[in-house]
């Protein structure tokens, strides 16, 4: 369903006063303020979501972008030749996610120089000024012990498995939300089970039925983070705390850090569902991509692979914005999302790509595409499948990383072992050679494998972490690409099959799942460990950042770099005919 008709059935079920307002818009305006239109069509539909929203299965996300109108509205019959202008649409971006975790943890905030901050909370209607502030943790004893806990259904790597997962519990008709308090977790949903026999009840039918991953993450808690607001020596205790400025400029620095970081918009101190505060930072998209373009890509690359991060990073963003749903924030500001700090580091060459990209996004069929990107692919990018749980995505399929023909997937599939093994060993031809993370090789003992798997098992809360001894490890099954879709670890208490993406997690030595196994005995008459033999760095999936940097040096445009990463796609300015999300993913149709 697109957007224009989410509008239409917006319109038709709620005609407030702001919307019937923005109903005599002049006509003229309609291009200048498409961005306005789609995004308050996606907020009012969360608010109160239609039956035919519903079964469209087309989301939009409450609170996905705030709009600053700067010209007061014009009614129709009354307009001037003048245009109306608009700001850009607003990213919130948990910059500091996990704000009293520890009784020490303080942030400083300044304003440049010559402005001021405003510092709004909700109980007071007075703001408060000031050059700088501070913003301090201070645990506060509870009055009585305090039993908080929840029903952790699955813990994941990647938050595209876990919103796989989410997915699955939600057919069967349990509502769930997705969380990270370190790793990513399906909790089942806490208004809804929030009683401690509901919750039982809950973990007991799953047991019936034969589920014994989930378990009750239960917690005493005795004294909670608060936060202290110092302001010229004086200490004010809020549970949340606006920030702005005249410039909309502020610095921040953590702990005893003295460096300033730089950052546009404003920022808010919020809680979270951990129990502590995020440092939540708004910012206009396009001032945001200036935080994240030259932290992805580089400052001194090839201009088309600037171009190509900036379409690629901008989509991603506008595509993410439900991740933070648990926290009322939309993006994270670390490689989880993508890596942002702020104006700092902001570089001309990155600017120049975001402006003459603006408001250009990568499409397939009016829809933003699965953005995913990373470092080095190995010399073949993955499928979706390949990586994570979930529906393959039409535009996110095997390609041999290399402007010529080296490889040939068709007639030699690595899902055979001995293709995989000698296709690692090809080091010349494609767009990565030569990079330090193209072919590695990692050497590790069974003692330090073991350690490994034991804190993995144990993140999961899973009775695998209680495995004493690793007797050997084999690779039982690959995808096309060669990525890892099922590795065998025989231990004292069985044999335990790890699946794609938790391969890389569960050890610390491969860099990708592209790899195979060579056993290491080390002169003795027993296994010692095992070498990580394999290539790339990070999922593999989409976009090559290190391939880009190659094919741009070759003179490929932007354009034709994203079409050989995400082929059938298309760069289309951003309007309200595109869909941001749609749950069901478009259908995979295999060659």
């Amino acid at each position: 369903m697109t957007v224009r008709e989410l509008a239409v059935i917006k319109t038709q079920r709620n005609r407030n006063a702001k919307q019937i307002v923005e109903d005599t818009y002049c006509v003229t305006l309609t291009r200048q303020l498409s961005y306005r239109r789609f995004y308050s069509s996606h907020l009012s539909l969360v608010s109160l979501p239609s039956k035919t929203q519903i079964q469209g299965k087309t989301h939009s996300w409450r609170s996905h972008f705030s709009f600053c109108i700067t010209t007061i509205l014009i009614l129709c019959g009354t307009a001037t030749g003048a245009m109306a202008t608009q700001s850009e649409p607003e990213i919130k971006v948990g910059i500091v996610q996990r704000f009293g975790v520890k009784p020490t943890d303080v942030l400083s905030l300044q304003a440049t120089t010559g402005d001021r901050l405003t510092i709004q909370t909700k109980t007071e209607n007075k703001p408060l000024q000031a050059s700088s502030i501070k913003l301090e943790t201070v645990m506060q004893p509870l009055p009585k012990a305090t039993l908080v806990e929840r029903v952790v259904l699955s813990t994941h790597r990647s938050f595209e498995t876990a919103e796989d997962t989410a997915k699955q519990w939600r057919k069967i008709g349990i509502e769930v939300e997705i969380a990270q308090p370190e790793r990513w977790q399906v909790w089942a949903k806490r208004d809804v089970y929030k009683s401690p026999l509901l919750r039982r009840l809950l973990l007991l039918s799953l047991k019936v039925k034969g589920n014994n991953d989930a378990y009750l993450d239960t917690q005493v808690v005795q004294e909670m983070p608060t936060v202290n607001l110092v302001v010229d020596g004086k200490r004010y205790n809020y549970q949340e705390v606006d920030i702005t400025t005249n410039k909309n400029l502020i610095q921040l620095s953590e702990g005893n850090q003295r460096d300033l970081r730089l950052y546009a918009g404003k920022m808010r101190l919020q809680p979270n569902a951990y129990g502590t505060y995020t440092l939540v930072n708004e910012v206009p998209l396009e001032t945001y991509l200036r935080g994240v373009v030259p932290h992805e890509i580089g400052a001194n690359v090839p201009y088309s692979a600037v171009e190509a991060q900036a379409i690629i990073a901008r989509t991603y963003a506008l595509r993410n914005l439900r991740r933070f749903t648990i926290d009322n924030y939309e993006l994270c500001a670390d490689t989880q999302c993508q890596v942002y700090k702020g104006l700092s580091g902001a570089v001309p060459l990155a600017d120049r790509a975001i402006a003459a990209t603006s408001r250009q996004v990568l499409t397939y069929n009016n829809q933003l595409v699965d953005a995913l990107y990373s470092s080095t692919t190995g010399g073949v990018t993955a499928a979706f499948s390949d990586v994570w749980q979930g529906t393959d995505r039409p535009y996110l399929q095997p390609v041999v990383d290399a402007a010529g023909s080296v490889w040939n997937l068709s007639s030699q599939s690595l899902a055979e072992e001995t293709n995989f093994q000698r296709f690692i060993g090809l080091q010349q031809g494609f767009n990565e050679a030569g990079w330090n993370m193209f072919r590695w090789r990692k050497e590790s003992s069974l003692v330090q494998i073991t350690e490994d798997l034991q804190r993995f098992f144990k993140a999961n809360n899973s009775p695998w972490a209680n495995l004493k001894q690793i007797n050997q490890m084999q690779v039982v099954e690959r995808s096309p690409s060669g990525r890892i879709l099922k590795l065998a670890v025989e231990t004292d208490l069985g044999t335990v099959v790890l699946e794609k993406d938790e391969v890389r997690s569960a050890f610390s030595a491969p860099r990708s799942t592209l790899f195979y196994l060579q056993p290491l005995n080390k002169g003795a008459n027993s296994l010692w460990g095992y070498a990580f033999v394999g290539g790339g760095f990070g999922h593999g999936v989409g976009l090559s950042q290190t391939g880009s940097q190659r094919l741009a040096k070759l003179g490929w445009s932007s354009e034709r770099i994203l079409n050989f990463y995400y082929p059938g796609t298309q760069i289309q300015p951003l309007t309200d005919q595109i869909t941001f999300y749609n749950e069901e993913p478009l259908a995979m149709t295999r060659k």
